[in-house]
């Protein structure tokens, strides 16, 4: 089956990846590379004026720009891929601008790396882009809360509004409450104060509700003793 191309308003619209690996070939061809400065060099070479040629002193010392442009983007090469491959694993934000100059967020783990034409590209969810596209990468203790919170919120959303609340919600009440004690102040920052107002209301109104049921077993659980038979 052939790949399925977006179209808007009757013009085809490229993805993010393709529009992150076309921007960064741009960037690229308009560089000039060791290749192209080898180029350059020997052109020169071939079409100097033969009654005033270049003198070896001057082929030497463009020579040795030559071999410290190319040590340079070797070693630029290696602390891209050094940096690329330190990501793998972790979740990362990238601006990706399209050729159209809109930026769009991509966020995601990175899969692996792969480096191409001294380029390291970033694997998110099956896409490639260039490392160059990197904003932010987030960090662990970031994300533990973040799902932390999100799945505290899960629990409290999936609740009966508080008038309708019974005893056979207990178990997720008394769960919310134990998540929270055991958040650090860092994590209950990604709670607001509603939501931490609406959990207390829920664990009070449990606490009385238990406490009555609780009541109600110990008065039934009294015997009349009735009078001494005669």
């Amino acid at each position: 089956m052939g790949a399925v191309q977006k179209v808007e308003d009757g013009k085809f619209v490229e993805s993010n990846s393709a529009a992150s690996l076309a921007h960064k070939n741009t960037q690229s061809s308009n560089t000039l590379d060791k290749d192209a400065f080898l180029q350059l060099l020997v052109a020169q070479m071939k079409y100097q004026d033969p009654l005033e040629p270049t003198s070896n002193t001057e082929y030497i010392s463009q020579y040795a720009t030559f071999s410290e442009l190319e040590q340079m983007q070797n070693m630029s090469a290696s602390m891209d891929l050094f940096r690329a491959s330190a990501l793998v694993g972790q979740t990362v934000l990238l601006n990706v601008r399209d050729s159209q100059g809109r930026v769009t967020q991509i966020q995601g783990p990175v899969d692996f790396v792969t480096y191409e034409k001294n380029k390291a590209y970033l694997s998110i969810r099956g896409e490639l882009y260039s490392m160059d596209d990197l904003a932010t990468v987030a960090d662990p203790t970031y994300l533990e809360a973040y799902k932390l919170a999100a799945d505290w919120l899960n629990i409290l959303n999936k609740l009966p509004a508080i008038e309708n609340l019974s005893l056979a919600d207990r178990e997720k009440v008394e769960e919310l409450k134990e998540m929270y004690d055991k958040m650090t102040d860092y994590q209950k920052e990604f709670l607001t104060d509603e939501e931490v107002d609406t959990m207390k209301k829920y664990v009070k109104k449990m606490e009385d509700m238990v406490a009555s049921a609780e009541a109600d077993k110990d008065d039934g659980g009294d015997d009349d003793d009735g009078g001494d038979d005669e």
